[in-house]
């Protein structure tokens, strides 16, 4: 899996591309992640990306030309690639999609800034919105971030066991719960079945206690599985 992130902040994925996972993955080569800085797409001699909004309001509006020259740039070696721009207005990043994205050999990300893009990149370069929730924060990069590691979780072999894929919204259940050493702590133990041996009850433990989860803190979920 291919990332290019189109952004005015790249340093800002350092985070991700040399820590944790996602570093261990592109080490590996599972995925890589290529950033653009999208003041070099400037056509002025202050690099500005940006302009006052049309019928006037607080805020800047990024402009068309930059972000449509480096969309352009990234075709003519990736033409294939899906274009998705992070905004509160996408489509909500849920398991499902994060699955499904994870199935195509290369994305990217316009990470929005000040008041947003200008609206005609949305409706003519943009191939996808997404949304990390119902709120707003200063830009896209983190949300960029968060977009990358749920995907690349999905891409075979980047985790270093495949049963970590069986976590929440798996089976649109919350996890079960988890324990580990030591087995009595502040007179509080581990449950009893975890220590049997017995995987098949422990198995049915787990299942349990995922729906018991769930009821108590997202019915919504449940909800999802009876009108399956």
């Amino acid at each position: 899996m291919r990332f290019d992130v189109i952004t005015l902040f790249p340093d800002m994925f350092n985070a991700i591309k040399d820590e944790g996972v996602i570093a261990r993955a592109i080490k590996k080569s599972h995925l890589s992640i290529h950033t653009w800085q999208l003041r070099d797409f400037s056509n002025n001699k202050y690099k500005n990306i940006d302009d006052k909004p049309y019928g006037g309001g607080a805020g800047m509006v990024m402009q068309v030309k930059p972000i449509r020259d480096c969309i352009h740039k990234i075709k003519q070696s990736n033409p294939k690639t899906k274009v998705i721009y992070i905004s509160p207005q996408g489509q909500p990043l849920k398991h499902k999609l994060a699955k499904e994205l994870s199935t195509l050999g290369s994305i990217t990300l316009l990470c929005g800034r000040y008041e947003g893009v200008d609206e005609r990149i949305i409706e003519h370069d943009i191939d996808m919105e997404v949304s990390i929730g119902d709120y707003v924060i200063s830009g896209g990069e983190l949300a960029a971030m968060v977009l990358i590691d749920t995907i690349s979780r999905q891409i075979p072999n980047v985790l270093s066991n495949a049963d970590s894929l069986n976590d929440s919204f798996a089976n649109n259940l919350l996890d079960h719960p988890h324990y580990t050493r030591p087995e009595v702590l502040d007179n509080q133990a581990v449950p009893e079945v975890l220590l049997s041996g017995h995987q098949a009850n422990i198995d049915t433990w787990r299942k349990e206690q995922s729906i018991k989860k769930t009821q108590e803190k997202r019915k919504d979920l449940l909800a999802l599985m009876q009108r399956k």
